[in-house]
């Protein structure tokens, strides 16, 4: 489908309102457009009427008047309702658009966040949107009212004074041939601008994430160069925006000045002739279209550009829309009420970048309430299995199961309601601490959030905030420690209540000994009667796990438990050992 006449589907629930507007303009449109028949009743009736009594002529003035000034007024009124409705409309359908492109971005698989820029995620979700919202809003229905405005005025010239006419059709086919050169020109040149202005937010994005980096390395040159760059690339892009645009109001006031030379020549020779074929009234009144008529079409010239503006928004826009779900639910999912906790994985090979496997033909199997412990080098593929369970993303080859059920059988939220995570980088949002705990998720009361919180020792340092569970946090928890932050995190796992699988993920690294008490202490509960699978970093979590898997490159190379393996002085023993030599 066409992305335009796509776009103008989200205006089909408000069909009946739009009606409604349609009317309201035929209705300006008709009054509006009959004034000037007014102005040569007035000029031709009365003012050049000779023939009748003054009295009677200033009582018909009078009364010309008054229906002037009414149908002037009503058509005001009624134009203004209709900019309200039409306003109203488009705020609804761009509150629709923004909705199913947020909704579709919630959806994508984790593979495509790490193949795109957040600045141009952002740009899509804001800036192409806000840009849809002015045309929606300005340039849909405002274009249709000038259309009709200008046929409406091109009937009334046609009716009355066909002759006179051509001076409107002697200059409209130059016009559109400019408009459509133009039209193609400013296409280019606002797509353009979206590209560039998406690449100049996802330079900021990173930037600013990355301030601290850029700081301590002073590398703020480099980056001064790099945001000069791309922001050049853009002036650029505005300037061809601004000088294609610019041939729109000279052509359109010439257009203008030109009709109007033709008519006063056409018809100020009719009228010094004394030709029946003319009047003054009419003269005046058609000089008066003339002006309404380009007035409209001006409106619609300068409706153009914000078209222009508005093609390329949308074409990002529907493109994103269009981006493939890669991690799709099966029509028949698995939806058991519990499950017993076992996970296993059946030689299974994985790749975020076709042929470059990051796990390679692994097979192991975790069973019910077993704590699990992962080691290995950076790059060994073990957060990879934690990514892999939750299926944010689904293995090429070989299958993941839980209790023998393939994950790809489970629904993706059922599946990840049933699994618990503790990061290493905990992700704290704006809000309150006891909203950070919920996630406002259903059932979770308030009682659940400081049961939880006690459970996980979190509760002494809540309690001593400003506000306790109220204290609204900055962005990413800016105030917090990281061991705080940590405890955070496991209240809200807790407070999920995952069932009989929870996931970590070096959870204890990175914080100080006392930290650490509290944290290992809060693991012990959370992984009390829950599979758990650990990727190891200290020492008490290695020796403490029912049984231990071994990575390198992507390969199981050994497995067993702590005893076992140090026993057999191959690579675990390698790894062990580095482990009790390094500073913690």
């Amino acid at each position: 489908m066409n992305k335009g006449r796509r776009f103008l589907s989200y205006a089909k629930p408000y069909s009946g309102w739009l009606a409604l507007a349609f009317s309201l303009i035929m209705f300006t449109t008709l009054s509006i457009n009959f004034l000037p028949v007014l102005l040569q009743r007035i000029t031709d009736d009365v003012l050049r009427n000779d023939a009748s009594p003054l009295d009677e002529r200033l009582d018909q003035l009078l009364h010309l008047g008054l229906i002037y000034i009414s149908i002037a007024a009503v058509g005001y009124v009624v134009r203004y309702l209709q900019t309200l409705l039409t306003a109203w409309i488009g705020q609804k359908i761009i509150y629709d658009l923004r909705l199913a492109v947020f909704r579709k971005v919630l959806r994508l698989h984790q593979g495509y966040f790490d193949k795109t820029a957040i600045g141009t995620l952002m740009s899509r979700v804001t800036s192409d949107i806000e840009r849809l919202q002015h045309f929606v809003t300005e340039g849909v229905v405002g274009s249709i009212a000038d259309l009709f405005m200008i046929i409406g005025i091109m009937g009334y010239m046609v009716w009355f004074s066909p002759r006179l006419s051509i001076s409107i059709f002697a200059t409209l086919p130059f016009l559109f041939v400019l408009m459509y050169f133009v039209n193609v020109k400013l296409r280019n040149a606002n797509r353009d601008i979206r590209d560039r202005q998406s690449n100049l937010n996802a330079l900021i994005q990173e930037d600013l994430t990355g301030m601290t980096t850029i700081q301590l390395f002073n590398r703020e040159t480099s980056a001064i160069e790099d945001f000069e760059g791309r922001n050049k690339h853009l002036r650029s892009a505005y300037y061809d925006e601004v000088k294609w645009f610019s041939l729109y109001f000279p052509t359109m006031e010439s257009g203008q000045i030109v009709a109007q030379l033709i008519t006063l020549a056409i018809g100020g020779t009719l009228i010094m002739a004394h030709s029946d074929l003319l009047t003054l009234g009419t003269l005046i009144a058609f000089l008066a279209y003339l002006k309404g008529f380009f007035q409209p079409l001006g409106s619609l010239s300068d409706k153009v550009g914000s078209f222009q503006v508005a093609m390329a928004s949308i074409e990002r826009v529907f493109d994103l829309l269009d981006t493939k779900e890669e991690i799709n639910d099966r029509d028949d999912v698995a939806t058991p009420e519990g499950i017993a906790g076992t996970i296993a994985f059946n030689d299974v090979s994985f790749a975020y970048i076709e042929d470059n496997w990051v796990i390679k033909n692994l097979s192991f199997e975790v069973e019910p309430g077993q704590v699990l412990a992962v080691v290995g080098a950076t790059g060994a593929g073990k957060s990879t299995i934690i990514n892999l369970i939750g299926r944010f993303y689904d293995v090429q080859q070989g299958s993941v199961t839980i209790d023998g059920t393939d994950i790809k059988n489970f629904a993706k939220h059922d599946l990840r309601t049933r699994l618990g995570y503790v990061f290493q980088d905990p992700f704290i949002f704006t809000g309150s601490v006891a909203e950070n705990i919920s996630l406002s998720t259903p059932g979770v009361e308030r009682a659940d959030i400081i049961r939880a919180a006690h459970t996980v020792n979190a509760h002494t340092f809540i309690e001593a905030m400003p506000d306790g569970y109220d204290t609204v946090m900055n962005e990413r928890g800016a105030g917090l420690s990281l061991g705080q932050k940590q405890l955070l995190v496991m209240a809200r796992a807790l407070a999920q209540d995952p069932e009989l699988l929870f996931v970590l993920d070096e959870a204890t690294a990175s914080v100080d000994t006392a930290t650490e008490i509290l944290i290992q202490d809060a693991l012990a509960k959370l992984m009390s009667n829950r599979t758990s699978i650990v990727i190891a970093h200290r020492l008490s979590t290695i020796r403490n796990a029912d049984r231990i898997l071994v990575m390198r490159h992507g390969e199981l190379v050994d497995q067993g438990t702590h005893d076992e393996l140090m026993a057999n002085d191959g690579y675990y023993r390698q790894l062990y050992e580095l482990l009790l030599h390094s500073p913690s």
